[in-house]
């Protein structure tokens, strides 16, 4: 461990802090759930977060804990781990949060956690600190995942319109608002798969530096129940100004297109999950609805909505690694 001795009070703190960010993971990420059945009004948009934020939870009996530990374990030394590095992680994580909700940017929040991580390990120890295969594993699937998507949703869009083109547009209308219910519960499900589980990573973490958990234990259950619930309730309260950005300015969506996006998006989360590798739900589910999209032609997609997006994904690690570097020296001061 990192030899610094941690008091009760400063754990506290900090899982409080975490959960705070899991909370506004939750409210930050509410449009990639909600957006396709919001836009294309399957749901009204009370309705489509309390339907996000069930499912949210429910993913809390159905996943292994397979995220958390690359969290926890796979992404820094655990023996350099202190009360500042998981300070410095998570005041940045939040910090980018809400810059990002302010513009209506659809971050990730992952990877602002991430962010922040790396940047506090490499102030405190420098690269030595990083493990660079969880890394690497990471970064990897900033790419991955969105081609994933966007693949999977093109195809999924492709084989809708085959099946359905002697369908009337009524009926397909008909059809594909119930089966658009199903793939927001199954993109849900894989978001709160996946993303809670890293705010039980970095719980973990801390539970093991202060020496309250051993490296080889199982995660306590009340870490996990309070991650899933506090992502359940920042979903009830949804971030709507981002909701517009996902549902119609990358490209319009009707019934069949929000279905074909979101189970595209959800069977991309569930193979990163299963395989314990942290995402972006954000760059997932806008790859899948660009793919949706451009079966329609390449005019059909806003590139340059796209593109502003795509900025966003490139800069979020390495800002909020200056961000998680700069809030270590403040906890420094301040812990």
């Amino acid at each position: 461990m990192s030899g610094v001795e941690i008091g009760l009070t400063t754990v506290a703190v900090l899982v409080g802090l975490a959960l705070l960010f899991d909370f506004m993971n939750g409210f930050h990420d509410a449009a990639n759930s909600i957006a396709t059945i919001v836009s294309t009004r399957v749901l009204k948009p009370h309705q489509a977060v309390i339907w996000a934020a069930v499912f949210n939870v429910l993913a809390y009996f159905i996943f292994e804990l397979k995220v958390a530990s690359t969290i926890g374990k796979g992404t820094v030394d655990a023996n350099i781990v202190d009360h500042y590095i998981v300070f410095g992680a998570l005041i940045s994580a939040i910090i980018w949060n809400l810059i990002t909700w302010y513009y209506g940017i659809p971050s990730s929040s992952s990877h602002a956690l991430v962010g922040g991580l790396v940047g506090a390990a490499l102030i405190k120890s420098g690269p030595a600190a990083l493990l660079w295969g969880g890394i690497g594993k990471i970064i990897a699937f900033i790419f991955i995942a969105p081609l994933l998507g966007f693949l999977v949703g093109g195809f999924l869009m492709v084989a809708v319109s085959w099946v359905c083109n002697r369908t009337s547009p009524r009926k397909v209308d008909s059809i594909f608002r119930r089966l658009q219910l199903l793939s927001a519960a199954a993109y849900s499900l894989g978001h709160g798969g996946n993303d809670a589980q890293k705010t039980i990573g970095i719980i973990w973490m801390l539970l093991i530096a202060a020496g309250i958990s051993k490296s080889g234990d199982s995660v306590p259950v009340w870490v996990v129940a309070s991650c899933y619930a506090a992502m359940g309730l920042g979903t009830m309260f949804g971030g709507w100004r981002i909701v517009k950005t996902m549902g119609q300015k990358i490209t319009k969506l009707n019934q069949p297109k929000g279905f074909a996006a979101n189970s595209a998006g959800a069977l991309t989360l569930f193979l990163a999950t299963i395989m314990g590798i942290p995402v972006s739900t954000t760059h997932t589910i806008t790859g899948s609805i660009m793919g949706v999209g451009a079966t329609g032609g390449v005019k059909k997609v806003r590139w340059t909505v796209a593109g502003g997006i795509v900025w966003a994904w490139i800069l979020t690690i390495p800002a909020t690694a200056l961000l998680g570097a700069i809030a270590w020296l403040l906890g420094e001061a301040l812990l």
